[in-house]
């Protein structure tokens, strides 16, 4: 009787949690949208990156994530940001430490919410169905890096449960390789009091409203974002090369190796 007792006022805690948290979510995304219609268009193009990278802060602080930066973030000039993908979430806790324009397939652009809350994010849809995507892509890139921005790749091309990195796709990397721009492997690890928690990626067939129930009804969430020393484009040869290297390092910082 008493595991049972206890299982219940755990989902009672869950159930509340779930719920108080998504009164705040819905209206901070409902701001966010109200953002980009109304205010978007009369800022320059620096403060539309602050306040997309307040809005994600405010975001991730109302869902009960709490993020932990290790390592040095290049955040000024431009650079390649390369990480494994988890959850819907990564693309918030990135821009979280510095607005990116992500990289990311078109599908997600159809997310319910979510699909709009990316795209007002600044993200670079790409359409793999297409002829030229990825020379398509390649084009924004470069036009980000002129920029000095930040840009963002999932270069495993799908979540994972985050245990793992699947093996890397290497065609966007020629994009920094022309550009001349360096490539910084960022790993993500999401966890629960301290301790790996893979029910919370975004994987499978997992709908978006059970992932909101694991995300927010949980405490003690955190996402840890190592921040791995930066490749040099003159220390590669190929994109082949670059997406290999990062993809090691990733990994073993994901594995704790």
């Amino acid at each position: 009787m008493g595991a049972i007792a206890h299982a219940a006022r755990r989902m009672s805690v869950a159930l509340f949690l779930f719920l108080f948290r998504s009164v705040f979510v819905s209206a901070w995304i409902l701001l966010g949208l109200a953002i980009e219609l109304l205010v978007f268009p009369l800022l320059s193009r620096a403060g539309r990156r602050r306040v997309v990278g307040g809005w994600s802060r405010g975001l991730l602080r109302l869902c009960g994530v709490r993020v932990r930066c290790m390592g040095e973030p290049v955040k000024r000039g431009a650079v390649l940001w390369v990480a494994n993908h988890v959850s819907w979430v990564d693309i918030f806790v990135l821009n979280s430490v510095r607005t990116t324009s992500f990289v990311a397939k078109s599908d997600i652009r159809r997310w319910p919410v979510i699909g709009l809350l990316v795209a007002w994010a600044g993200t670079l849809f790409i359409d793999r169905h297409h002829r030229h995507a990825v020379r398509d892509a390649g084009r924004q890139m470069r036009g980000c890096f002129d920029q000095g921005d930040a840009v963002g790749l999932f270069p495993e091309g799908t979540t994972t449960d985050g245990s793992d990195v699947r093996p890397f796709h290497a065609g966007l990397f020629d994009a920094a390789v022309r550009a001349g721009v360096r490539t910084q492997p960022v790993a993500l690890r999401f966890l629960k009091r301290g301790r790996p928690a893979p029910e919370l990626a975004f994987v499978g067939e997992q709908t978006l409203v059970a992932n909101l129930w694991f995300l927010l009804g949980a405490r003690g969430v955190s996402v840890e974002c190592i921040y791995l020393p930066p490749i040099p484009v003159a220390a590669v040869q190929a994109r082949g090369e670059l997406a290999q290297r990062a993809h090691a390092a990733i990994r073993a910082a994901v594995r704790g190796e």
